[in-house]
């Protein structure tokens, strides 16, 4: 990579840091605060909280980059971040059931990407003052320190986090995984795979891509890997911005595990 695109990305990987905190911050001052919150249409729910840390954001990351595009949960689509070289991908508060539940297991996730793939993510979990950063060739970090995926030679043992029904089947069981949780935050669930704390975490046909552009840049820089369950790219920034189920973790677990799961789904 290019000493111009490192720079590019670590310029970014500041701004995003410091968004992220900020954004943090100011939610945290609606955290088991009793925000005013809502259902969307598609039946998930969305709280004061979630608007105005979307409004911030993108004050500070739109005014610092006008020429990016712009991709978030909480903003209306406009097609035009198609066309841009790249994109901001963000999630003001990924989790916001666990935030409304008063569950610390909430973060901001945001994500530079381009051509389709993150270059640049900050997740940032404000209940515990944790700051999971990574930049394309650079690696992935906790508050500074280096990050590295689980190295669990096999199956026997590994501890799979995700959906219950999912992820505790009788096949997974057989092949020795054990049920690591479920952490309602995607973005959590898969920098917590990036570390080290859990060994492999599964999503749901669906997720978005504000809930997995920067936490897939954590685990791939971490040494491991985010894919879909029937294989295939994960690429961001498409007019279609659902993915179908995914497994993250290291090589040696995703290899074996993901052809099971995918006869499951």
């Amino acid at each position: 990579m290019p000493a111009s695109d490192d720079t590019a990305n670590l310029d970014d990987l500041t701004l995003l840091v410091d968004a992220a905190r900020r954004g943090g911050q100011m939610a945290l001052s609606f955290f088991r605060n009793d925000p005013k919150r809502w259902t969307k249409d598609n039946d998930s729910p969305v709280s004061e909280a979630d608007i105005a840390v979307d409004r911030h954001l993108a004050e500070l990351l739109r005014g610092a980059r006008t020429g990016y595009g712009w991709l978030s949960e909480e903003t209306a689509d406009d097609p035009a971040r198609l066309g841009m070289a790249r994109t901001f991908i963000v999630d003001p508060i990924d989790g916001t059931r666990a935030f409304l539940a008063g569950s610390p297991d909430w973060t901001v996730a945001v994500a530079v990407v381009e051509a389709g793939r993150p270059v640049a993510a900050a997740v940032y979990r404000p209940a515990s003052d944790e700051m999971y950063t990574a930049t394309v060739g650079g690696g992935a970090a906790l508050n500074g320190q280096p990050l590295r995926v689980s190295t669990m030679p096999t199956l026997e043992g590994a501890r799979l986090a995700g959906p219950k029904p999912m992820v505790t089947q009788e096949a997974v069981r057989r092949a020795g995984v054990v049920y690591g949780g479920y952490v309602p935050s995607l973005a959590l669930r898969i920098a917590l795979v990036a570390a080290g704390r859990i060994d492999l975490a599964a999503a749901r046909e669906r997720a978005c891509d504000w809930d997995l552009a920067a936490a897939d840049l954590l685990v791939q820089e971490a040494g491991g890997r985010l894919e879909a369950m029937h294989g295939g790219p994960v690429l961001y920034n498409r007019a279609n911005v659902r993915h179908p189920a995914l497994l993250a973790g290291p090589e040696a677990l995703v290899a074996p595990l993901r052809p099971i799961l995918a006869d499951l789904i």
